[in-house]
């Protein structure tokens, strides 16, 4: 059976702003059927590394909260922490970049809560009994809250191909415990051909897994945790995943961790994928690369799995823009997730998502005017 899933482009008028366009499209998605009054409602978003600036645009997030406060509901805007070495690696830090990158609560009218605590360890274990995982490990507040609004900006992403609602609720969700047991098989290997020696991803290695020898990095696999950061702060590509069996273990864990935080909010979580300035990383990264196509909309839908591929479809159907890191698979059409990360089948997600019970990679479409 197709999913609803509900679409508006970036079209605006005088008379109907997209802000106000932005308020129907969460009403015509039902989100009022998923939050009642005095529900304290997480609304799951990424605040973006310091550096970065193609995360979802603050003025928007304060919208989805003014929708949410027009049911009686309380809505808190949470994160958990990140597992690598970044400005957002424990609570005071987090919520200091989140301030400065536009979410506070002069603007956004609702208050920042990090969901896994001071360093990442305040967490519950939620039986999932799947696959990978007997259980898996979730920020509390994410557990604790009565319902969750997923709200996700779509985009590449170095591991998972794209980033969505699966991803913002399994990988985001989950504290530094399950980040590291999701990313425990991504082991990446240096090409030392490529290695200059600058030393800046010893610098930057959070489990001191990294050293030099020889003016050539190294990596110690008994250290290593598979966090990735690695990779994303070396400019000269000489560190990379070693793509065997990895991706798709890593893709289902992340799966069954979505699944341990929806388990408990059967009827209360609704997902809203902003696809707007679809850089080909993620926003976990200290800048952010020109836009793979132009912006396209914004989708809503109390369905994890339909909402995704309708964004995967969206963002295909669209040429590639110029002048960015696209040179194979531009045309409308074409798979712009494969153009950039030729090695990852980002499907696979999706089948896994389908097969646990998550939701339907069928959908209908719904365009508001």
């Amino acid at each position: 059976m197709a999913s609803p899933v509900y679409f508006i482009n970036f079209r605006a008028t005088y008379k109907k702003n997209f802000i106000s366009r932005l308020h129907d499209l969460l009403i015509a998605a039902g989100i009022n059927d998923r939050i009642q009054k005095r529900d304290l409602t997480a609304v799951k978003l990424h605040f973006g590394e310091l550096g970065n600036t193609a995360f979802i645009r603050p003025v928007y997030i304060r919208q989805v909260v003014k929708t949410i406060k027009s049911t009686g509901a309380i809505p808190f805007l949470t994160d958990a922490n990140t597992l690598y070495a970044g400005t957002r690696g424990d609570a005071p830090h987090h919520l200091l970049t989140a301030i400065q990158n536009g979410f506070d609560y002069s603007v956004i009218e609702a208050p920042l809560i990090i969901a896994d605590g001071l360093r990442g360890r305040t967490e519950t274990a939620v039986t999932v009994n799947q696959k990978r995982f007997e259980k898996v490990f979730i920020g509390k507040e994410i557990v604790n809250a009565d319902a969750l609004i997923s709200v996700a900006h779509f985009k590449g992403h170095e591991l998972s191909g794209y980033g969505g609602a699966i991803k913002n609720i399994g990988m985001g969700c989950a504290s530094r415990r399950g980040k590291m047991e999701q990313h425990s098989d991504v082991a990446p290997k240096v090409i030392k051909k490529k290695c200059i020696g600058c030393g800046e991803c010893v610098v930057h290695c959070s489990q001191k897994a990294l050293s030099m020898a020889e003016k050539k990095a190294q990596i110690d696999p008994e250290k290593c945790i598979g966090c990735g950061e690695c990779i994303i702060v070396c400019e000269n590509n000489a560190i990379q995943i070693q793509w065997n069996q990895s991706v798709p273990v890593f893709l289902e864990k992340m799966v069954e961790y979505t699944k341990g935080v929806l388990d408990s909010k059967t009827g209360k979580s609704f997902f809203v994928n902003f696809i707007n300035h679809v850089s080909p990383g993620c926003d976990c990264l200290p800048y952010n690369d020109a836009p793979i196509v132009g912006d396209i909309g914004v989708v809503a839908s109390t369905d994890p799995v339909a909402i995704d591929q309708a964004s995967v479809d969206l963002v295909n159907e669209e040429p590639a823009l110029h002048h960015t890191c696209l040179t194979t698979h531009t045309g409308p059409g074409e798979d712009k997730f494969k153009g950039v990360y030729p090695d990852i089948d980002w499907e696979h997600q999706l089948k896994y998502a389908e097969e646990i019970g998550l939701g339907s990679r069928k959908y209908e479409l719904i365009r508001l005017e």
